[in-house]
């Protein structure tokens, strides 16, 4: 027994260590939501009539067009969801420059099919084309651009077509289940592509959305209204290339239906508060814990001490976007951490009160009270997965919040209570079994 448990207690110390070092890293900062730190929030709608059709394969693709726009922004961590059946929730903390974010969440994005003659370009790589003049977006954004003469600019390549000759694209899959992406040309562009096609076989024709190269085919055969992009696609990957094809802009127009710009001082008043009702809850736990169980109570505190700094590494290494509702989640499983040392003293207790020795009260109340943890910690993963769903179907970012973080903290309670809790138990307790014997006042018995 006890080889297994100083095994234990090694994996506890390294794990409390890894937890220390993520939370002292520059390169974890706990990243904050909205109503903690400010920003803007942007609700969109579906400029259309009320009577057409929007599909949601079409505001899934608008909110993935969205997505990387704002995320070119520099933006930590923003929000983009889809609310409801036509609008598209967006929320920028700690934005400075509101206007540009808007202008550039409205526009119209394009996407080039570029001649890079025997160059294959990686994804990713920002470049400039022929089709306008100057340093590309993704170069502004993502601070490469020119700003000296001692700056390399992007290269510039000749644009032969733009996403607007597409009529369709759909990934598929052939005979031997290897997935491509097939598309097919307007009427009025088909004649052109085929007489390019026909002339520059074996040569690389790069697709690029907003100047960043989203793939980087060879013509292998001569284009005539339809054809094909083969490569070694995964089942998502040809999926994705299909609907930037699809809707290299927006396929849908969307209007602004309202903006809020929330201040910097309701985020630092929140963190205030909730610091110090987060410190209140957990000192008055963990002196219930000490004076009412006594030595396991003690040794219950430092494993909600283990159970915090581990809560707070797996938020920052994720990351998780940390809110007034997720803060809430994470005070309340706190709460239910503490519920499993509970269960399992109790158990020992009356183990103890039957005249059972106390290693045999360890054992037996760890043994019987593993179910009732069990079940009560599955009833609430399931409630987290319920919440969830409702949160991410139905537009309610504060309530997946809240679920994503309290279901961190059943997971990280388990650790602790299972493992961490019997860990030291065992060690503390069990090992001085002979010399607790006749001092039960110290088990709270």
């Amino acid at each position: 027994m006890s080889n297994r448990d100083f095994g234990w207690l090694a994996v506890i110390l390294v794990v409390i260590a890894g937890s220390i070092w993520i939370i002292q890293s520059p390169n974890y900062p706990v990243r904050r939501g909205l109503d903690l730190q400010g920003g803007l929030q942007v609700l969109l709608e579906a400029d259309v009539p009320l009577d057409q059709e929007v599909t949601p394969e079409q505001m899934d693709t608008a909110r993935q067009i969205i997505d990387q726009r704002v995320n070119a922004l520099g933006v930590a961590e923003p929000l983009v969801q889809v609310e409801g059946e036509r609008r598209i929730l967006v929320e920028l903390p700690g934005i400075d420059n509101p206007e540009d974010a808007i202008a550039l969440i409205q526009e119209t994005a394009l996407l080039e099919f570029v001649d890079t003659g025997n160059q294959s370009l990686p994804e990713g790589m920002c470049i400039r084309t022929t089709l306008n003049e100057g340093p590309s977006r993704c170069e502004l954004t993502s601070g490469t651009a020119v700003t000296n003469t001692n700056t390399v600019p992007a290269p510039t390549f000749e644009t032969v077509m733009t996403g607007a000759a597409l009529r369709e694209a759909h990934a598929q899959v052939s005979q031997f289940g290897e997935y491509f992406v097939s598309f097919a040309l307007r009427p009025e562009d088909a004649d052109f592509f085929k007489e390019y096609t026909q002339t520059h076989q074996g040569q690389f024709l790069t697709i690029v959305l907003d100047k960043q190269v989203i793939s980087s085919p060879r013509i292998s055969a001569v284009i005539d209204g339809a054809g094909t992009i083969t490569g070694n696609f995964t089942q998502e990957e040809a999926e994705k290339l299909a609907l930037q094809l699809r809707f290299g802009s927006l396929p849908v127009p969307l209007r602004i239906e309202s903006t809020r710009q929330v201040g910097a001082t309701l985020g630092e008043l929140s963190i205030e508060s909730s610091i110090r009702a987060g410190a209140i809850g957990v000192a008055i736990v963990l002196l219930f814990m000490l004076i009412y169980y006594r030595l396991p109570g003690f040794l219950a505190d430092l494993a909600l001490v283990t159970y915090a700094l581990v809560n707070v590494a797996i938020f920052e290494w994720l990351p998780v976007t940390l809110t007034l509702p997720a803060i809430t989640g994470f005070l309340l499983s706190t709460g239910m951490a503490v519920d499993a040392n509970i269960l399992v003293f109790e158990r020992m207790k009356e183990e103890l009160r039957r005249g059972s020795t106390l290693r045999e009260a360890i054992v037996t109340g760890f043994d019987r009270a593993w179910t009732s943890i069990r079940d009560s910690n599955i009833a609430t993963l399931v409630i987290c997965f319920i919440l969830w769903t409702f949160g991410r179907n139905f537009g309610a970012s504060a309530v997946q919040g809240f679920a994503l973080t309290l279901a961190i903290g059943v997971f990280v309670s388990l650790f602790t209570a299972v493992i961490v809790t019997r860990t030291f138990v065992f060690l503390a307790i069990g090992r001085a079994a002979d010399w607790l014997r006749n001092k039960k006042w110290l088990m709270g018995a």
